[in-house]
């Protein structure tokens, strides 16, 4: 695998990450809901674990967010290192 294959599967695992980091936030929301409907519901079982799922997953959405922070920056060294940060086309001498 070449430098350049290696930095667009560096971009994939980025979006790949961020679409977790999305579908985290979206079980969060459903969450959320499920919280204040049982608010009318009152059952016990609901109030005593929901809070614990909802932080679990708030955790773990800050968690998705280091690592999409650490990742990007070992992405961006990793393309100023090997000179790839202009298009493949300008890298490789087409124009």
């Amino acid at each position: 695998m070449d430098k350049r294959e290696k930095l667009d599967g560096m971009d994939k695992i980025l979006r790949e990450l961020d679409d977790l980091k999305n579908s985290e936030t979206s079980v969060l929301k459903k969450i959320a809901q499920i919280e204040a409907e049982n608010i009318n519901l009152g059952v016990g079982l609901l109030d005593q674990t929901l809070p614990d799922v909802h932080e679990n997953i708030d955790k773990a959405i800050a968690e998705i967010d280091q690592i999409i922070g650490k990742f990007t920056e070992h992405r961006n060294k990793f393309s100023k290192d090997n000179k790839l940060e202009e298009p493949a086309e300008e890298a490789s001498g087409e124009s």
